[in-house]
Formats: C-alpha cells, structure tokens, sequence
C-alpha cells in the first residue's frame, strides 16, 4: 500500500501564512476599513450587531488557533464481515504513516455490504473493536477515526458511526443523521438516524464529524463551524458515480465555512458498488493539500496547519458575516454535542 506524502506551501517571508496574491488585493480594503472605522454602515451593509455572534472565535468568544496537525488518510478496500482482518489492515496504515491523526472510511470495519450481518457485526461503543482500536491508538500516538455499525445496548437500534479513539482513551461517536436510501443505498433498512452532531475536543484540535451523505446537507457543515470547530473529517463510502459531486460539494464546504476539511473515501468492490476513492484533504480556502490515486489503497499524508483557520476567517469573513435572520429559520436547533 502506497504513503503519498504532500507538502504544503513554504510560510511567507514576513513570517505570516502563505496568501500569496489575495494578501496584496487586500491592502487597499483594509485602508477603506480604517478610514470608514466608527461611522454608521450605510444601507445594505450588515450591521454585525445582528449577526451571529463571536462565530470567528467559536462558542463563548475562545480562540480557534489551532496547531499543525498531520492526518494521514486511509484509503483502504475492507473484508466485508471480517472484522478481526480489518483492524489489521487498520492498524498497518498506522503504523506506516505515524501521523496525528489518521482516517479510513464508512462502515470500515464491517464493510460497507454487510447487509443483513449487520446485526451480528454491530457492537457498542465499548464493545471488543473498539477497544481494540483504542490500544492501536494509544500504541502508536495516533488519533484514529473509523467507520462501523454501532448497537446501542438500551434499545438494539443499529447505527452507521463514526468513532473516534485518542491516544489518551477517550473514544467519542457521531450517529449519521442522513443514512443515504436511494439508488444502491440501503441503510435506512439497516441503521436510524443519528439525532445530533459531535465536536471531539482533543489535543490537536477540535474536529467535527460527519458521514458521505451528510455531506449533501450544508447547515450541518456551518453548526459545526458556528460552534467552533477547527477540522471537518468525513468518512465516506462513496461509489464512482457520484465522485464528480464530491469533487465539487467538499471544497464549497471547506471554502464557505472557511475550515479545512478532510476526506476518506473506500476503494474496491463491495457486490454491485465500485468504490473508486476520490480521498482529499482541502485547506479552508479550498487549496489541495493532498489527494489518494483513483481505485488503489493508498495512505495520503497531509499537513493541515488549524493556525491558517483565524486567517482564512478573516480573509472571507462568512461566519462572522452570517445573519440570524437568514441562519435561524434553516437551522434553528441543530444540536451540536461537545465530546
């Protein structure tokens, strides 16, 4: 399995983030905006007092400064129903990247088709593969975030989960809100709906989840940013025909929200689904910080610095710019938990 490693651009030579261009067409806006500081806005301009609050310092106005976090993403071709040789597979991708943070796709450690195995395959949140995945986690340094069927203990209901583990223990989940039941998908068979969204604060940033589908719904992408995080991960098990979408819908997610967003995708063939890859990593201006070969496993390494967050908030202001008005009555309560 290949480790493509990607670099990204050199600081700038005044010691700031590399903006290149967009740092001198700049200037002269930021001289009007000293000039007019202090006078009323004239009609159509927002007035900021009736915008979303402190959206560029996320909740309760805290910094979203960040540090360099290098997240390697795996893109794998899993077993389908075999677990034990999945997190195998998971943890040689650890192993070789020795990143902070490593991602592999939807549903990995079952596969994606598992269908009616899902009901034997699904395990709790403290169930043997999770904990299993927390040990290569905690073995390796590596902040690890996969897909899996969950079972809730208390009701039986199945979900398609995101986990993450940390190298500390701390295990964290996030239930797909929006299982995808259309064409080939099947999971509304199998899966409920998750009912809210997860930020995991951890030591290298506080990251956002979210699964394929959810993508396709860009309030949830914009709660996640409003409340502060830093890192959107998705994991996906996206087949070929719908890769020139998420070619387009990630960078609009990355750029609008002003959030660097990374992507892992499946590749192989699961029954009748070809899963072809398309595993990205986008800075919050939507510059390529790396991408995985089509239809190969291979592990993209990229370096996703969250320090370029404030500045790329300031440099397209979106958050700050966001309207209750507007925002409200499309997501008025959009629960987002903190884990």
């Amino acid at each position: 399995m290949a480790v493509l490693r990607q670099h990204r651009d050199p600081p700038h030579r005044d010691g700031g983030p590399h903006l290149g261009a967009d740092r001198r067409l700049d200037r002269p806006r930021r001289d009007l905006r000293e000039r007019l500081r202090g006078r009323p806005p004239p009609v159509g301009v927002v007035d900021h007092h009736d915008a979303v609050p402190d959206l560029a310092k996320g909740p309760r106005g805290q910094s979203t400064g960040g540090e360099a976090v290098r997240v390697a993403l795996a893109q794998l071709d899993p077993t389908v129903g075999d677990k034990a040789k999945n997190l195998k597979k998971l943890e040689t991708a650890v192993a070789s990247a020795q990143a902070d943070l490593l991602l592999t796709g939807e549903l990995f450690l079952s596969g994606y088709m598992a269908r009616a195995a899902f009901a034997h395959l699904a395990e709790p949140l403290d169930g043997p593969a999770v904990r299993a995945a927390t040990s290569i986690a905690q073995e390796h340094s590596t902040h690890l975030i996969f897909g899996m069927p969950e079972r809730e203990e208390s009701t039986k209901r199945l979900f398609n989960t995101a986990v993450l583990v940390a190298p500390d223990g701390k295990v964290a989940a996030y239930r797909k809100v929006y299982p995808a039941n259309f064409g080939p998908f099947e999971e509304g068979l199998y899966f409920a709906r998750g009912e809210d969204l997860t930020i995991v604060d951890t030591k290298i940033g506080r990251i956002a989840l979210l699964i394929c589908y959810d993508s396709f719904f860009p309030e949830l992408a914009k709660a996640y940013a409003i409340e502060g995080a830093q890192l959107l991960a998705i994991i996906s098990a996206s087949p070929s025909t719908s890769k020139p979408l998420f070619d387009k819908i990630l960078p609009a997610r990355a750029i609008e929200n002003a959030m660097p967003l990374v992507y892992t995708n499946l590749v192989g063939t699961e029954l009748n689904i070809v899963f072809q890859g398309g595993t990205q990593a986008i800075g919050p201006r939507g510059e390529n910080l790396g991408q995985a070969e089509d239809f190969v496993e291979s592990t993209v390494i990229a370096d996703v610095d969250l320090r370029d967050v404030p500045t790329a908030r300031t440099f397209r202001p979106t958050l700050r710019d966001t309207r209750k008005e507007f925002w409200e009555p499309v997501a008025p309560t959009i629960p987002v938990r903190r884990a």
